[in-house]
């Protein structure tokens, strides 16, 4: 293909209009905050993101290269279809069901980052442990995105995918860098435009495309392609559903997701930004899916497109760039890839300033530097910001394919992160022990279940599993990975209650408490009220906008009271005196 100056000219265009969004919501928040805690302002957007900003940063977060390309992919492809393309629909319930059960203790609180909670309960040390599967999650996600647009962009204007990839980050990571949250969450509402606007525009002219046979017809019949519904063989539904719920319920555990979460200025706007969200994905998933289905409609023979079929030459992945290639006019593939190359970056700097957020905040400030300066923390951030950004960089650069990124991104949450903030939030008892021992049953059961995306032999073949014979590794059909979510959940809250009987009869001699999680409960090494208050690393005034309050709700019947209520119990804070 021969290199396309307007398309180029498009990208800069839609670039420099990020930049320019990103830079002036990083001066307005300078000149607005005036004497506010900056790491306040740059994680959580000093707690004063509005409804309609949240609600399209929360969507736009979850809406990038991954998502769209992902769920075109997904429809376009043989034996898979809109059946197998879970992203849309598992996401979305995710949103709800994190709103109905997580959003609100999360707020009500006034924690700072995901971490938080664990760090209160577990203490420091079991917090650095699980800011290893965040962070892992947080990087594989940016890197799936960023390959996602690097792919689009060489595919559309034929420059080289390397030099779309870093260029993108570098954009992305700048702005960012200055502005925090607010950059971040005023970038998320034009990119979301961006994307709605230039996908909507490409669908009806790719659609009517001579080459292209009615959807209708393709759908239910082969044309060209096996029907793109899709359909679930009845040995494929046990990894249907670990699949499902893999994106469901760990589409929740994501510092992108709670830090929007904890910058809302209520508790019960946090929930309805979530709600909102949740029927952001569906929309925003429609012309993604009309596009994988043209692309399965289409007879690329009567196409400019030099190969057989997309799918016969491994470019599956990125059917929406082609689609909008070779089906669109000029302008229109412009057009698209302009906004929707934009729209990319609004999920890579989300898990970028997560992962540094994360860091800065629950290993430098309370593992190693209490008593940090803001100024310290800030620079710590923003270095963090930058090596994170390089790190997601570098993986997207060896990308293999944008699903198997996302999935594998979503393992590592689901399995460790998932069970550990359901026992901290909504299970009472638990402590360290069980926490240790929840991670290391996960961890060896997802590992034990192979992984082919690593090309990692499974240790233990699970019913159904069988050998695929062109990469010569065991494929699991059985739901090993939700089984190992189950597995993590039930040994922290056995191994809890086990270690509290033992201390507690004497079975055990206090000496053994290694790690002050029972007899020792108050040590300096738990990480309880007197660290996270009164070495004022949670400013009190994170806690004042939101007063937990008694509810008959189902998430309040099944809260850990006595975890959510450590700070109200504080002798010593401001707020007690004052009741």
């Amino acid at each position: 293909m021969a290199f396309h100056v307007e398309g180029l000219v498009a990208i800069i265009i839609f670039y420099l209009a990020i930049l320019f969004v990103g830079i002036w919501a990083a001066w307005r928040t300078k000149n607005s905050r005036g004497d506010g805690d900056p790491r306040e302002g740059i994680i959580v957007g000093g707690r004063d993101i509005g409804l309609i900003v949240g609600a399209f940063t929360m969507t736009a977060t979850w809406v990038g290269g991954g998502y769209i390309n992902g769920t075109a992919e997904a429809v376009y492809v043989s034996d898979y279809g809109l059946a197998w393309a879970q992203a849309p629909i598992g996401y979305s319930l995710s949103l709800i069901v994190g709103g109905l059960f997580f959003a609100k203790p999360m707020r009500s609180k006034g924690y700072v980052t995901m971490l938080d909670p664990f760090q209160q309960i577990y203490g420091k040390r079991m917090g650095g442990l699980l800011f290893i599967p965040a962070l892992m999650g947080e990087m594989f996600w940016a890197a799936a995105i960023l390959s996602a647009l690097g792919a689009t962009i060489s595919v559309i204007v034929d420059i080289d995918i390397n030099i779309s990839v870093i260029v993108s980050a570098l954009i992305a990571t700048f702005y960012t860098l200055v502005g925090g949250l607010y950059s971040v969450a005023y970038t998320d509402v034009v990119q979301l435009f961006c994307i709605f606007i230039g996908l909507w525009i490409s669908v009806p002219f790719a659609m009517t495309h001579p080459a292209v046979t009615d959807i209708t017809v393709t759908a239910v019949r082969e044309v060209y392609k096996e029907p793109w519904l899709g359909s679930i063989k009845a040995a494929d539904v046990w990894s249907w559903l670990d699949s499902f719920f893999l994106l469901m319920l760990g589409g929740i555990p994501w510092q992108a997701y709670f830090q929007r979460v904890l910058s809302a200025s209520s508790a019960t706007y946090a929930q309805v930004l979530s709600f909102l969200a949740a029927f952001g994905c569906l929309v925003m998933a429609i012309p993604s899916v009309l596009i994988g289905a043209i692309g399965a409609s289409t007879d690329w023979n009567q196409t400019s497109y030099e190969y057989e079929d997309p799918q016969n030459s491994n470019e599956a992945d990125m059917i929406l760039p082609i689609v909008l290639q070779y089906l669109c006019p000029p302008y229109i593939s412009f057009f698209g890839l302009g906004a929707v190359s934009a729209a990319v970056m609004s999920s890579a700097d989300s898990s970028i300033l997560s992962a540094s957020s994360m860091f800065a905040r629950n290993i430098y400030q309370l593992s190693f530097r209490q008593n940090a300066s803001e100024k310290e923390i800030v620079w710590v951030m923003r270095i963090t910001v930058f090596i994170f950004g390089a790190a997601a960089t570098a993986m997207a650069l060896l990308a293999k394919s944008v699903y198997g990124l996302w999935y594998l991104s979503s393992d590592l949450v689901y399995i460790i992160i998932f069970p550990q903030l359901l026992c901290v939030l909504f299970i009472k008892g638990t402590n360290t022990y069980g926490s240790v021992a929840g991670y290391v049953f996960g961890a060896l059961l997802r590992i034990s279940g192979g992984e082919p995306y690593l090309y990692l032999q499974a240790f233990i073949c699970y019913p159904g599993c069988y050998l695929d014979k062109n990469n010569n590794i065991y494929l699991q059909r059985f739901p090993f990975k939700t089984l190992s979510m189950v597995a993590s959940f039930l040994a922290n809250i056995a191994f809890s209650y086990l270690a509290k009987y033992l201390f507690e009869k004497g079975t055990l001699s206090p000496k053994f408490d290694f790690l002050n999680a029972v007899v020792a409960k108050h040590s300096e090494e738990n990480m309880d009220k007197t660290t996270l208050v009164k070495n004022d690393n949670i400013v009190l005034s994170e806690l004042a906008p939101v007063k937990p309050r008694q509810s008959l709700s189902l998430p309040a019947t099944f809260t850990n009271k006595e975890a959510i209520s450590d700070f109200d119990s504080s002798p010593e804070s401001p707020d007690s005196e004052s009741k």
